[in-house]
């Protein structure tokens, strides 16, 4: 069961702590902690610590234009709680303080026990996602507050890298739901670099490392506001030769990216998760993604955590990057599938909906999954058909009733996230699992298909402008009536959707 903020109800003695030196997410978290308490009746207080107060233009002017009620403190009484934001308890980043009981909202990797009063989502951009829907959870509605909805706008904004590494739905429902005040944004984002960060900045550039052959740069920056390693990455890839680049600072808890790609065949957002798998996250959009790779994981590695040591690491993760994965542009030439095995679809239960049902033909819409947004123009023949694991994707009527038949079970969605339908042209959310009924995919045309023991870019005959990848353990297929048209089935939902044909 998830935690609730009505939880924190049952205590008096309030505190909201976010980590030392806090940035617009920490800040924005715990005014929307405070902000939900207060609501309720309490009088909590909102703190933070470390060596000095906040002086960050961009922050100062958050705090004091959005009146986050934050206070700098070094010392602390003993507190009846102290509800962690945008951190946990014992990093090296956040000072500690005693109390009797503790709670942790955060959006890290867990590197700790938690306390029992917890709720962790390492995979939501921000942690101002994360108290966004858990006011929402308790009924409220954060735009009440303008000052709040802009924080927590401002927040997500600042710690995606201005959205660059978007990549859970829930960071995007943020993003696209709040009233927020443009003014005060515009003010914050053109108040974020000094002259100080300007110089890191040149000196970044200076340094860069370039490798010909990969046509990619690696480049090491001061540490400095994550905004500025993104300036620097869209300076880098304005080099005639450059097609990728990794831009990092060495924090003291962990080493932050920015990635940029200006080629098809290397997804940014991709090559982030890539370096950072196993050590924190990373991901975002196709040309600008992020990342963040936690000190404690690198150690667990027997990383040395100093600059030579970390510039290798990149080093090598790059080479591996780019020597290890095979692409494949569909359409051109009929596979060899001797070494592949024929199977068939089995009859499997999925959902499906009827697309004029949510928005008049010839409305473009979106649809958000958690595998990322899907745009899709609606017409009188168009179905959207939920996989097994709660995947979508859309078809014509035609095909819809050549693969499938309509049955009368009650449909059960099987996914995390529920997907959501926006309506481009009026602004309108709308929960596509309301209108879902379910039907039996067929058995159809047969396949060959292997198993992967590498990673493969697959750009296949219907969209060849981004790739599908698979890693080892997911499948390649190939389609039995057409030897040219290949496609990846992730190895997740390979043996719930095929079987092999005898």
């Amino acid at each position: 069961m998830s935690l609730k903020l009505s939880n924190f109800l049952v205590y008096n003695d309030i505190i909201i702590q976010c980590h030392d030196n806090p940035d617009a997410d920490a800040l924005a978290s715990g005014m929307a902690m405070h902000w939900y308490l207060t609501k309720m009746g309490k009088e909590p207080r909102f703190v933070y610590s470390g060596r000095n107060p906040i002086h960050k233009s961009n922050l100062v002017l958050m705090r004091d234009m959005l009146n986050i009620p934050v206070e700098y403190i070094t010392e602390l009484d003993r507190h009846e709680i102290i509800i962690y934001v945008d951190c946990q308890k014992g990093e090296s980043n956040v000072t500690d303080f005693e109390a009797d009981n503790y709670a942790v909202i955060d959006h890290h990797q867990v590197m700790n026990q938690l306390p029992p009063l917890s709720e962790v989502r390492s995979r939501y951009g921000s942690c101002a996602t994360l108290m966004f829907e858990l006011i929402r959870e308790e009924g409220l509605n954060p735009n009440e507050s303008e000052k709040l909805a802009t924080a927590l706008f401002y927040g997500l904004m600042t710690d995606t890298t201005g959205f660059t590494e978007l990549q859970h739905p829930a960071d995007k429902d943020l993003r696209d739901s709040v009233n927020y005040n443009r003014a005060d944004i515009i003010l914050f984002k053109n108040s974020n670099i000094s002259r100080e960060e300007l110089r890191i900045a040149g000196d970044a550039l200076k340094h860069a490392s370039y490798d010909d052959n990969g046509t990619y740069a690696i480049v090491e920056a001061e540490p400095c506001d994550p905004n500025i390693l993104g300036i620097i990455s869209d300076m880098v890839l304005e080099v005639d030769t450059i097609r990728t680049c990794v831009v990092y600072s060495i924090l003291n808890y962990g080493v932050k990216l920015s990635v940029r790609s200006c080629v098809k065949e290397v997804k940014a957002s991709e090559l982030a998760a890539y370096i950072a798998q196993g050590y924190g996250g990373g991901g975002g959009h196709i040309v600008k993604a992020g990342g963040f790779l936690q000190k404690d994981l690198l150690a667990k590695d027997n990383l040395e955590y100093e600059k030579k040591a970390v510039k290798q690491f990149m080093i090598d993760k790059m080479e591996e990057y780019f020597r290890s994965t095979e692409i494949i542009y569909a359409g051109e030439e009929p596979f060899d599938v001797s070494e592949y095995k024929r199977y068939i679809k089995k009859d499997v239960v999925v959902g499906y909906v009827v697309a004029k049902e949510l928005a008049e033909p010839g409305t473009r819409v979106t649809i958000r999954t958690l595998e990322g947004d899907i745009d899709v123009s609606i017409d009188e023949d168009t179905y959207i058909v939920i996989g097994v694991d709660g995947e979508i994707y859309p078809v014509k009527k035609s095909k819809f009733e050549s693969n499938y038949t309509l049955c009368d079970d009650a449909y059960e969605y099987p996914g995390d996230y529920a997907p959501v339908l926006f309506n481009m042209g009026n602004g309108e959310r709308i929960e596509i699992l309301s209108m879902a009924r379910s039907c039996v995919a067929n058995g159809g045309v047969g396949i060959y298909a292997k198993k992967l023991d590498h990673r493969v870019k697959v750009f296949t005959t219907w969209d060849r402008e981004k790739y599908y990848l698979g890693v080892p353990g997911d499948y390649q297929a190939v389609r039995e009536d057409d030897l040219t048209d290949t496609y990846i089935i992730a190895g997740t939902i390979f043996y719930k959707t095929y079987e092999e044909r005898k």
